[in-house]
């Protein structure tokens, strides 16, 4: 695959010539998590920390694609019961977001939240892209006593974390099995294109996987870690003030067993621009998202193993439905229901998308309490 090097926007052309210095810092071949690190995280340059618009509901609006809050406001509304119901349960008043895109999650909760009288002392977004930040700043505006950004974690943490389409971003390995022998792909830089580079390697799905054909996926260190180390974070928290904290990860993937199906022979890995889909994350680098399914099976073990409890683990559309999703939506005008209607229906995103829920003590949420398939992480 030859991808020539885009020369007429300046800021592209200095992720190019980046990730070109990366590999020859390498030894000429650069694995494919820290490709999509420096494609969706370099400063100013990457995706996700330039300045192009990402989110919004048409082409014409020069996004890329829709989250459920841009596509419905009773998403955010609904996950407000279960975000109030966990602040009671685990005795805080913080919430952090994780990624928080256009900052119409945060509006969301926020709004639910004061008219429910709950009380939260401070909103924390944990967010990389400055001009993101200044988005989120415009629409949080009413709440800007409340909102905070920070750039990391801090060494402690409590109370109530969410995450919608945020594991999905973090970089992925690709390995690639061919004539039945395991590769690790990378990419290297030659005559002046990027091109895919397929190296031996120890490295192995965490299930075997059944054939001796031809088969890509990716494995979710990254995710994984960042897991366990919010889990750190928790525990330090609970140490030092005596409260814990859940966390709520909303995004599209599938358990182990799914996920590394032997049909399932051309990975999970796609790029999003201008509301299209492509499997090509080395044209047009730094100016559309790339994107891998979730592993939830690993996630959901990283968890464990740190010392997190499982809380449950549903479909998108099991979950809203707990959270009382429905009832607001009989009196709400047709296009408001048929938007709502997305959230939860099977083609769209009600299947595809999982809810899975981690917490440092034991507890029931409204969320799973129908619909629960913890048992098949």
């Amino acid at each position: 695959m030859t991808t020539p090097q885009l020369s007429n926007d300046p800021g592209q052309q200095a992720l190019y010539t980046l990730i070109q210095r990366r590999i020859a810092h390498a030894g000429g071949w650069l694995g494919f998590d820290r490709f999509m690190a420096l494609a969706l995280y370099a400063p100013g340059m990457g995706y996700y920390a330039n300045s192009l618009r990402k989110f919004g509901l048409t082409p014409e609006s020069g996004s890329d694609f829709a989250t459920a809050p841009e596509m419905s406001k009773h998403f955010g509304r609904t996950l407000a019961h279960q975000v109030a119901e966990a602040l009671q349960v685990t005795g805080t008043d913080e919430v952090w977001e994780f990624g928080a895109g256009s900052g119409a999650l945060a509006l969301q909760l926020l709004d639910s939240l004061c008219q429910r009288g709950v009380s939260v002392t401070r909103y924390t977004i944990v967010d990389l892209s400055g001009s993101l930040r200044e988005r989120q700043q415009d629409t949080l505006k009413a709440y800007a006593h409340k909102v905070q950004w920070v750039d990391a974690l801090p060494e402690q943490l409590s109370g109530v974390v969410v995450g919608n389409e945020v594991l999905d971003a973090m970089p992925v390995q690709l390995l690639v099995r061919k004539g039945g022998v395991w590769h690790e792909r990378g990419v290297v830089w030659r005559e002046d294109a990027l091109h895919w580079e397929d190296r031996v390697t120890d490295l192995r799905p965490p299930v075997d996987v059944a054939g001796e054909h031809d088969y890509l996926t990716e494995i979710h260190h990254q995710a994984e870690a960042f897991v366990a180390t919010l889990a750190d974070r928790f525990k330090a928290g609970e140490a030092a003030t005596g409260k814990g904290g859940a966390a709520f990860f909303i995004d599209y993937g599938f358990p182990e067993s799914e996920y590394f199906h032997p049909q399932r022979s051309m990975g999970t890995l796609m790029c999003h621009q201008l509301h299209k889909a492509d499997a090509d994350p080395l044209a047009d680098v730094g100016r559309k998202d790339i994107t891998a399914h979730v592993n939830f099976t690993g996630v959901a073990m990283a968890a464990q193993d740190a010392g997190l409890h499982v809380l449950g683990y549903t479909t998108q559309a099991h979950f809203l439905i707990n959270c009382g999703l429905l009832p607001p939506l009989v009196d709400a005008p047709i296009d408001e229901k048929s938007m709502a209607q997305k959230l939860i229906t099977e083609h769209e995103m009600g299947e595809l998308f999982k809810v899975v829920v981690f917490g440092t003590t034991e507890w029931e949420p409204m969320g799973f309490a129908q619909g629960d398939r913890s048992y098949a992480l």
